[in-house]
């Protein structure tokens, strides 16, 4: 067995690909942090990071989705992406840092224009309360 952690990257874009949520239990640290474009406090731990990553993935992941630039360095990614949302065309980086293991230890998300973060806004708390409504 190879001592060499998988990129996690690569494995994000898996995730996406294959709407695999359930592969962000070790894709993420134990004490992941998620920043979100909506929520002014930082998101701490897996399950909360996995919580918002799931949600997002619902309502950004459409057909539209795709990113467009990725620039890497060290343990640090940022992963550049646009979408259309109810006829709104969205505009967003990921920025992603991972340890020594290969999970991601810091997730921040920014989005623009301000009409696409009010959408945004909306759809997650949505989805986000449907979620913790049905455990």
């Amino acid at each position: 067995m190879s001592s060499t952690p998988l990129d996690p990257i690569d494995t994000w874009h898996r995730v996406l690909k294959e709407r695999n949520v359930q592969a962000l239990d070790t894709l993420l640290a134990p004490g992941a942090i998620f920043h979100s474009p909506v929520v002014h406090t930082p998101q701490a731990g897996r399950a909360i990071t996995k919580a918002y990553l799931s949600a997002a993935l619902q309502v950004l992941g459409n057909e539209s989705f795709r990113y467009v630039r990725e620039v890497r360095q060290g343990r640090d990614a940022v992963l550049e992406f646009e979408l259309e949302l109810d006829g709104i065309h969205m505009n967003g980086v990921d920025m992603i840092r991972w340890n020594e293991q290969g999970q991601i230890t810091d997730f921040k998300v920014m989005v623009r224009p301000l009409k696409a973060i009010n959408l945004l806004h909306q759809k997650m708390a949505a989805m986000l309360q449907a979620k913790s409504a049905n455990g």
